[in-house]
């Protein structure tokens, strides 16, 4: 019996069993996978059996006790891949690809924000390596020198296989072409477990990897075709309407539209933002069913959309592996248009995102980064440069711009972990217990005093009246993991139909000289911003390759495609392969024309993938005028360091006005 409990197959099997049942585990406690019947149950708690034989009978092949060490050594990794998905899906709700591993510039700012993540019960993830550690330790000795019959590895690793056909053809009969349509990784991973889902997304970022070599301008013509007939005529009252006048885009990090008008604790949560959308004098349109449109990439994810009117990638941000592409960007078109410069303005440091790379495919003139700023540590918090003394520093910056200008302001306080000063905090945090849904509301309220602080600057420097504002946030602050505290503060239970309405970021937007419409109950998403911004400056966008249609347009398309295949309409939304309707919430049975616009949703994401892995716009020329962008004439970064000698006199000049005020 000994002999039976100390010989290398027993211990093969131990850690086949031990890798199989914390899979099962961590599937069900820390993943929200959605399971709706027996069969993807019985899955769920299946497939982590074949990835478990096929990978740790390779360490079989090894001879005598170094079997042991290279089990232990598979298992270690298949363990830290487990582990790092699920502190990444803790706020991102979703799973590591090939990539977000490339990316490895933005991790050096999430330090706080993946401590926040980690839970010390989070130990217990590790028991089973400890315990195969402890196991080869006192088995060893009665192990056999010699290396086991390749049969019996071989005949595993066979049988490991059979196992992942099973199971994917039972996979496949629940969920019909799920390996060649899906955009939602949630699928793969339900199905197929975690471990079957990476190898899945490397062999699909080798094949789009491949599309650009074997890409030719026939390829462009599909996608031309579907935009043309997409395209929505401007509206005539609107059209031209901004033509020569500044747009100043501000962009709300993590910022829902849950909060404009949210009252806590008997206060307003942003004060600000509710006097530009219930103030009828203000002269906003304020876009209340307006849904962000991003994946992993999230901020990233928004300036492509925003900037191009196309969707970001369904692994990874395109910002990074997309960042030599040939773009036909906002910016570009407005300089060559209408002679407009073009600037960002961002308290981060210029390669985060490869900003300082894929912001010349755009055309942008400028990137204020964080070399323009005062980076002191009473100035930073969490990602950067704090909202307040960045909107501040800000003006200098965007009064020495050449005018008419199209300038982008990122705010960076609104971010997870929502971290914030006492001296900063304004209002006392929500008391769910989540420390993460807690604070959002703090930081949220400093960002609103910060925006108002800036509209006080720009009205006071000349630079409001007669500018086009357009605000709007990039995605969600509160992910699903953070449903039970989320109930608690819209007073309802998160179901898969309430988180896709939670989607919603706000929109408003200012004309000079047009009197606002209020709060418009149009349903839109990031994409029709382009094309609208191009139409209230007189530029036809149907010249262009964009997946929006105007905003202001009678033939404006009221349906919101989402990154992952589901979709929203006024009517009804598509959420994980269920419809539901809007107004009740229930599911409801499909339709004809349902079912069309599910397909048109997904063709467009194909659509917009075959633009962006074969780098198709190259291909493309707008119209007689367009002149490819020249990346190598930009060039980015304050290379003195130094603070600009107008921004160190506006400082003097208010610490003057504060000390005197103080005295």
């Amino acid at each position: 019996m000994k002999k039976i409990f100390t010989s290398k197959m027993s211990f093969f099997f131990v850690a086949v069993i031990l890798i199989w049942l914390k899979s099962y585990l961590i599937y069900v406690t820390e993943f929200n996978l959605d399971i709706k019947n027996g069969m993807q149950e019985f899955l769920l708690f299946f497939n982590p059996i074949s990835s478990a034989l096929i990978f740790l009978s390779i360490g079989l092949f090894a001879k005598g006790k170094r079997a042991g060490i290279w089990i232990i050594i598979i298992d270690s990794f298949m363990s830290i891949l487990l582990y790092a998905n699920v502190v990444f899906y803790r706020f991102n709700n979703d799973y590591i690809t090939l990539p977000t591993l490339t990316q490895t510039d933005n991790f050096g700012s999430l330090g706080g924000s993946i401590a926040s993540l980690t839970q010390w019960t989070d130990i217990f993830y590790a028991l089973d390596v400890v315990i195969l550690i402890g196991l080869f330790i006192w088995s060893k000795k009665h192990w056999s020198t010699e290396r086991i019959s390749r049969r019996k590895p071989i005949l595993i690793f066979i049988i490991g296989l059979i196992a992942f056909s099973i199971n994917l053809g039972l996979a496949e009969a629940d969920r019909p072409e799920l390996l060649k349509r899906t955009f939602d990784r949630n699928y793969i991973v339900k199905y197929l477990g975690i471990y079957n889902f990476t190898i899945h997304d490397a062999v699909q970022n080798i094949k789009s990897s491949s599309q650009r070599v074997l890409a030719d301008s026939d390829d462009i013509t599909e996608v031309e075709n579907y935009t043309k007939n997409k395209y929505a005529e401007p509206n005539p009252e609107l059209f031209g309407v901004a033509e020569g006048k500044n747009i100043i885009k501000i962009h709300l990090e993590s910022f829902q539209t849950f909060l404009i008008n949210y009252e806590l604790h008997g206060e307003e949560v942003t004060p600000f933002l509710n006097s530009l959308v219930n103030d009828s004098e203000q002269n906003y349109t304020y876009f209340d069913n307006f849904f962000h449109q991003t994946e992993q990439g999230k901020t990233a994810d928004a300036e492509l959309i925003m900037d191009n009117s196309i969707y970001g990638l369904p692994q990874g941000s395109a910002f990074v592996t997309r960042g030599t592409n040939t773009y036909q960007a906002l910016p570009a078109i407005l300089n060559q248009q209408q002679g407009y410069t073009s600037a960002v303005f961002h308290g981060d440091y210029k390669s985060f995102w490869n900003r300082d790379e894929i912001y010349k495919q755009f055309g942008i003139d400028t990137y204020f980064d964080a070399s323009y700023y005062d980076m002191s540590e009473e100035n930073v918090i969490n990602y950067g440069l704090k909202d307040k003394p960045f909107f501040e520093e800000s003006m200098p910056l965007l009064e020495s711009l050449d005018q008419p200008f199209y300038a982008h302001m990122m705010t960076l306080t609104h971010h997870h972990p929502y971290l914030v000063g006492e001296e900063d905090a304004t209002i006392a945090p929500a008391e769910t217990g989540d420390e993460s849904v807690d604070t959002y509301f703090q930081t949220a309220r400093y960002l609103d005093e910060a925006l108002e602080q800036f509209f006080n600057d720009l009205k006071a420097n000349g630079l409001y009246e007669d500018s086009v504002i357009l605000i709007y946030g990039d995605h969600y602050g509160i992910s699903e993991n953070h449903n039970r505290a989320m109930s608690e503060i819209i007073g309802e239970e998160i179901t898969p139909f309430v988180s896709a309405q939670l989607q919603r970021v706000p929109l408003l937007i200012k004309i000079p000289g047009v009197e606002g419409q209020g709060t418009v109950h149009e349903y839109s998403g990031q994409m029709d911003v382009m094309p609208t911004l191009l139409h209230l400056l007189g530029i036809d966008s149907q010249d262009y390759i964009q997946f929006g249609t105007d905003l202001f347009s009678e033939g404006h398309k009221e349906y919101v495609p989402f990154r992952n295949g589901d979709f929203i309409t006024p009517a009804y939304s598509y959420i994980s392969g269920t419809f539901y309707d809007n107004e009740s919430g229930e599911e409801i049975e499909a339709t004809e024309e349902m079912l069309k616009i599910k397909d048109e949703a997904l063709l467009e994401l194909e659509l917009s993938d075959k633009l962006l892995n074969g780098d198709l716009l190259r291909f493309y020329t707008p119209n007689e005028e367009w002149t490819p962008v020249d990346p190598s004439i930009y060039r980015y970064g304050n290379e003195s360091g130094e603070i600009p000698a107008d921004q160190e006199n506006q400082d003097v000049e208010e610490s003057e006005v504060t000390d005197s005020q103080s005295e």
